[in-house]
């Protein structure tokens, strides 16, 4: 409700969402990806150990599948995001319903099979990232204002599959780049903190580091490469 002057009766400058809780979805969208890409590298050592059953390999691949398309889609929704584009709402709600289903899709697979134990904190944890997709399904509902800080559209967006070509760049220089950060600073912090050798014990953790900086680099450089194609202005729209 709006008093004569078009100010809200509550005295919050029209048309802005509360709090800024619109801006919650673009941050869950990231750190969901982020997740993703430390789940495919964890689960890729998985492929090749052949005494596992037949009914974990198909969750292990599909799991890789499932994690493949959210990070390339989730970069493209991003882009929409960090161009706060008036199409962000919808592809986000349609990004997050299908990561939805992919949740509740392998949560009762796990469940049904014989070959996994159930487990009271992976059912907990499938449901709080069931519960928080929701919550930033509901912040962007329509009328929730956020329309106000996503209604970019009198710009021309570049082509989705330049989008998802500067992505794909971007991750793959980001991993290298940050896996070979992270690999030379867990050296140097190895060797300033006198680490012990033992049975490679600071070679490992040079490793880990550099697991940790492989992960931070694909996913800033998808999301840099993303933002600097989206960013560009070109024409408006006719």
């Amino acid at each position: 409700m709006t008093s004569s002057n078009n100010q809200p009766a509550a005295g919050r400058p029209a048309g802005r969402p509360d709090s800024g809780l619109s801006y919650i979805p673009p941050s869950w969208l990231a750190l969901v990806m982020g997740w993703s890409v430390y789940g495919m590298i964890s689960a890729w050592p998985l492929t090749s150990d052949y005494g596992l059953p037949d009914s974990v390999y198909y969750l292990i691949y599909g799991s890789l599948a499932a994690s493949i398309v959210t990070v390339l889609w989730g970069l493209f929704v991003l882009g929409l995001a960090f161009n706060r584009s008036a199409r962000f709402p919808r592809h986000f709600t349609l990004w997050q319903v299908v990561t939805i289903l992919w949740l509740l899709a392998r949560q009762c697979y796990i469940l049904v099979t014989p070959d996994f134990v159930f487990s009271a904190r992976g059912l907990a944890f499938t449901g709080a990232e069931i519960a928080v997709g929701l919550l930033c399904i509901y912040l962007l509902r329509r009328g929730s204002g956020a329309d106000a800080v996503y209604a970019n559209s009198e710009m021309e967006r570049p082509p989705v599959l330049a989008s998802i070509t500067a992505a794909l760049l971007g991750v793959i220089l980001g991993a290298a780049l940050g896996a070979c950060a992270g690999f030379f600073a867990g050296l140097m912090v190895a060797n300033l903190t006198d680490m012990s050798c033992f049975e490679g014990a600071c070679a490992y953790f040079a490793l880990f580091v550099g697991l940790a900086g492989l992960v931070v680099g694909a996913v800033a450089g998808g999301v840099f490469a993303v933002w600097r194609v989206n960013r560009r202005k070109l024409k408006p729209a006719a």
